[in-house]
């Protein structure tokens, strides 16, 4: 029998997300409890009627924004669910892999309101992610900060001071091209003042992309410090020398890695799968062969290059509101290169960066 809305059980938006996190506790790992958790927080705010920053600067709303939009999941309709992706796009910092991801989530979540009678039957039919068009996936676009984060934490839980977790630790926060990340030695890294010297040296096989110009000091957080040093000493970093004769930082059983290894650690641990047990494209995980071999991992819809990794971090770094210049040092790439190709903000969030800047002068 078919319930109709008032057969169903009045909850609040809130509670039943609390109710969601707590079901999924049980079986799924902490990266993926923490990227639904971040995902679906947006949806509650929508529904307690927080504002975005289009409706602060008087964008036109068919709701009133002052007031809770949804207080109660029962009386949630198709309409409602259209309203929030709408809601969601206009926030300025969704490109479209990061909104199918968020509306995607969205609909596991609607699913599992069902299960419990908080909204009504079918209604997860009637959330609509967006279609990526042919070779439009997140390598071509960054890594999605939540999902960066996601994947650290999972490293850090059950992968803590592999040779992948340091290497992913250190494209993210350092903004490492793969080049850099192999040109890095053990006598590059001061433990004591916590920074990487990152060198030119050609004459022995590790150039960087910019040359002498790509040489410096990168600081380095305590924990990316201290993740260093349990690597250093861990049973996965493998001791030994490149061909000639520096110790590498990064090394495989055979010395020094080559570029296209790096990748390949990074297009394997960025699979959804590994570190949430989740396809977020419905396959058959046990069936995958980019699920099943590593060395297959760039044919993952969804994993990203060092690139989308370097990307995303940068993108991240300006949404917070540091300064391109200083980004641009730490990268190693200018100011107009960064607003050409690595800049992902929407025009609206960049927008309302510059007004917090100009809000700090007055006349």
């Amino acid at each position: 029998m078919t319930r109709r809305p008032n057969d169903l059980e009045p909850i609040d938006p809130q509670d039943a997300l609390d109710l969601y996190i707590q079901t999924i506790e049980g079986d799924k790992s902490q990266a993926t409890i923490y990227s639904h958790s971040s995902r679906l927080g947006h949806f509650v705010r929508w529904c307690n009627g927080t504002k975005n920053d289009a409706d602060e600067n008087g964008a036109e709303t068919e709701e009133d924004a002052d007031e809770p939009r949804v207080t109660n999941l029962n009386n949630i309709t198709g309409r409602d669910l259209h309203r929030y992706r709408l809601w969601r796009r206009d926030d300025g910092d969704l490109n479209t892999v990061s909104e199918k991801t968020q509306m995607d989530t969205l609909r596991v979540f609607i699913r599992f309101c069902e299960s419990i009678d908080a909204v009504r039957p079918d209604l997860a039919t009637k959330v609509v992610s967006p279609t990526l068009d042919t070779g439009e996936n997140a390598r071509d676009v960054m890594l999605d900060p939540d999902v960066a984060h996601g994947i650290l934490d999972w490293l850090n839980q059950y992968r803590y001071a592999s040779t992948v977790h340091v290497t992913l630790a250190l494209a993210w926060r350092c903004h490492l091209r793969r080049g850099g990340l192999r040109a890095l030695d053990v006598d590059d890294y001061n433990a004591d003042e916590k920074y990487l010297d990152v060198q030119h040296r050609p004459e022995t096989d590790t150039p960087l992309k910019n040359k002498d110009a790509g040489e410096r000091f990168v600081a380095l957080r305590d924990d990316t410090a201290q993740l260093l040093d349990d690597y250093l000493n861990s049973p996965d970093r493998h001791d030994t020398a490149d061909d000639h004769g520096r110790d590498p930082l990064l090394t495989t059983s055979h010395g020094r890695p080559h570029v296209m290894t790096i990748a390949s650690w990074i297009w394997g641990v960025t699979r959804p799968c590994v570190s949430t047990d989740e396809c977020p494209e419905g396959r058959d995980i046990e069936e995958c062969d980019a699920a099943a071999q590593r060395q297959a991992a760039s044919g993952c819809p969804v994993s990203v290059s060092p690139h989308a990794v370097r990307r995303g971090a940068i993108t991240h770094w300006l949404s917070e509101d540091v300064p391109p210049s200083e980004v641009g040092q730490r990268a190693n790439v200018d100011p107009d290169t960064i607003d050409k190709h690595y800049d992902e903000r929407g025009k609206q969030a960049r927008m309302e960066q510059r007004r917090r800047f100009l809000d700090r002068f007055t006349e």
